[in-house]
């Protein structure tokens, strides 16, 4: 069964079963398509379909891009992956466990060994001293939210530990301070721009684009509320707010805060499988594709590079994705990976939280790719 067949199979399933509202799936091997489908509902109760030029809000399909907008100013000499946070923060200063001022670096900030994490908890803190991870809705702007965190301990010491985080948000605030103006000038300055991603961006370039984002429910999802909080069981606990990315006041989230369509995010993923293209270096791109973390995993059977996890184990990661393989997700619905070995870039993008991001649904895709 060839791969048109499998991957509409498993599109049709998730549809039918309403786990899935709406999708665009994408399969490139040797930079040529073998498979582009976008299909169902952008908003369901409008009857409004999916088209490839849909816009979604992407949530953590924004870091890589912030990532490489990081290394493509440290190709031009603008900053390093050496320096200190507090060197261009100096209102961001939070404490190791054991009380001493933290030693972070930007090369800890992309790698989520910062000492940073999601936690819940910091969204729950009274009023006046919370701090917003980057899905919930704030007017509060990147010094006014995140230098709140010098009041709490940072979960481990900078280098010792992986953890998912918010550290790309940190990044963000530095280089939207270095290169002048706000972090979305920048990542169209040096990656949005450069490879023609005319919708990737910190605000909705068109409205009548943009996907209703929907909420995991039994026997189907459910339009997402505002704010929206997953069950408890659901593995995800911060908040989300679709609204925020209509609040010209909240900070741009280098994390989560992208809004964009497939065809804009596939450009960049096979910009990076080639090498950088007009925005990277090619051994810059090399570094980032590569385990930056040493003997610490992020996953079962994974390292962790710039851009995302570094497959090292496929039978430990319990992936048919060849040894090298980059990987990750955005948990307003999406899933990507890129197979140098098999020259592979897949990408699927959901208007589903969870399920597009880390429930069945991407699982399946990866499975009927290597199938295929």
């Amino acid at each position: 069964m060839g791969i048109e067949r499998r991957l509409n199979q498993v599109i049709d399933q998730f549809l039918e079963s309403g786990k899935i509202t709406g999708t665009v799936v994408l399969a490139y091997q040797h930079g040529q398509p073998l498979f582009r489908r976008a299909a169902g509902f952008a908003d369901r109760e409008a009857g409004k379909p999916v088209e490839f030029d849909t816009i979604f809000r992407m949530a953590s399909l924004t870091k890589p891009i912030v990532a490489a907008t990081a290394l493509a100013m440290i190709d031009r000499g603008l900053i390093s992956l050496t320096d200190r946070v507090a060197e261009h923060l100096p209102w961001f200063q939070p404490k190791t466990p054991d009380g001493q001022m933290a030693d972070i670096s930007i090369h800890h900030l992309l790698t989520h060994t910062s000492g940073l994490v999601y936690d819940v908890a910091l969204e729950h803190l009274p009023d006046d001293q919370a701090i917003t991870c980057g899905l919930l809705n704030t007017d509060l702007d990147y010094e006014a939210n995140f230098g709140r965190h010098n009041a709490v301990p940072l979960a481990f010491s900078p280098g010792t530990q992986w953890a998912y985080s918010f550290a790309t948000d940190i990044l963000g605030a530095i280089l939207a301070k270095v290169h002048g103006g706000s972090l979305e000038e920048a990542v169209v300055t040096y990656i949005a721009g450069p490879l023609g991603m005319a919708d990737s961006r910190f605000h909705v370039t068109d409205i009548a684009r943009l996907a209703v984002p929907y909420a995991d429910s039994d026997p189907s999802a459910v339009r997402m509320t505002d704010p929206y909080f997953a069950p408890g069981d659901a593995g995800w606990t911060l908040g989300f707010s679709p609204s925020r990315t209509f609040n010209p006041k909240a900070f741009q989230s280098g994390g989560a805060g992208m809004v964009g369509t497939a065809d804009d995010f596939l450009v960049f993923l096979e910009t990076l499988r080639t090498g950088g293209g007009a925005a990277l270096k090619p051994e810059t791109v090399r570094l980032g594709l590569s385990n930056r973390i040493g003997a610490l995993v992020s996953d079962p059977g994974c390292s962790f590079g710039y851009f995302g996890a570094v497959v090292e184990d496929p039978v430990e990661a319990l992936t048919p994705q060849s040894a090298g393989t980059l990987r990750w997700g955005g948990v307003y619905g999406h899933n990507w990976f890129i197979d140098p070995a098999s020259e592979l870039t897949v990408l699927s993008m959901s208007n589903n939280a969870l399920e597009g991001c880390s429930g069945a649904f991407p699982d399946r895709i990866v499975e009927a790719v290597y199938a295929a």
